[in-house]
């Protein structure tokens, strides 16, 4: 059976290629490295489901570096850093600010402390401790869309929030996102956010089970819409199996040598695609 996250992305993009609105007569803030606006066309609310438990959401139809967005993951919610010295990819250098850091967002956010009824946690000290004390609750969110500090980051939060929810022995997740660029970072995003969900599954004691996917703008840019039809068109391959270490159960433990894709066969992408900043 073909990748399930092939099959999500490739209608996607069917989809937005030819029902989508392009943003070609708008002023825009993105743009590309020699200046021109970069426009895209979009559509708005796609929502995609993965069971976990099924098969582990990556893509086949072009190479995805897993350990790289692992690598990323991790900064965000283990180290809860902005500094781009202490991640090992330079997938934030375009975003950097003189201070080395991304500003106030996306770590920087998790790790700010508060104040609850049952102490002082931030909000990934907080999520797992609702896992172990509080599974029938609904309130287990972490945002980082901080509205006060927003002028101080470098980016807005793209992938701004996880709401997690326990059915039985089964953890299940909702990853809200207010824009994806899909070319460069729908197959990044969600193979990131599922092992995200297995990692606070197993350090819960809890089976991963579906990771919804909320797009509030889903949209593919101008320049990349030749790349797109082309992997669209490849056939994909079989989704590998995902391998966790099963001696780590503390979530602090995890590095990205924790997780192995098993039997992964990806199409190669020759060309290099250009982002958008």
């Amino acid at each position: 059976m073909m990748s399930y996250a092939d099959t999500r992305f490739i209608q996607n993009c069917k989809d937005i290629l030819k029902e989508g609105i392009w943003d070609t007569d708008e002023k825009v803030r993105p743009h590309w490295q020699d200046g021109t606006p970069a426009h895209t066309v979009k559509l708005f609310g796609i929502v995609n489901r993965y069971n976990l438990q099924e098969e582990f959401p990556i893509q086949t139809i072009r190479r995805m570096y897993f350990k790289s967005a692992l690598d990323e993951l991790l900064w965000i919610w283990q180290k809860k850093s902005n500094r781009i010295d202490e991640l090992s990819s330079h997938v934030w250098d375009a975003w950097a600010k003189e201070d080395g850091t991304i500003g106030k967002a996306y770590g920087y956010q998790l790790g700010k402390k508060h104040q609850y009824a049952e102490g002082e946690f931030d909000q990934v000290d907080r999520l797992l401790y609702d896992l172990e004390h509080n599974r029938a609750s609904r309130r287990m969110i972490a945002n980082m869309y901080n509205h006060e500090e927003l002028h101080e980051m470098a980016l807005y939060p793209c992938a701004y929030s996880m709401t997690f929810n326990v059915s039985g022995d089964t953890l299940n997740a909702i990853l809200n996102q207010r824009s994806q660029d899909m070319l460069t970072a729908n197959g990044w995003n969600v193979m990131q956010y599922a092992a995200l969900l297995h990692m606070m599954a197993k350090a819960s004691g809890l089976k991963a089970g579906e990771l919804v996917h909320v797009i509030a703008d889903a949209h593919i840019y101008d320049r990349h819409v030749p790349i797109v039809k082309e992997i669209i068109e490849r056939e994909p391959f079989h989704a590998p199996k995902l391998w966790v270490d099963p001696f780590v159960t503390d979530f602090y433990d995890f590095t990205k040598d924790s997780f192995k894709l098993e039997d992964y066969k990806a199409h190669e992408l020759t060309q290099s695609i250009p982002v958008a900043i």
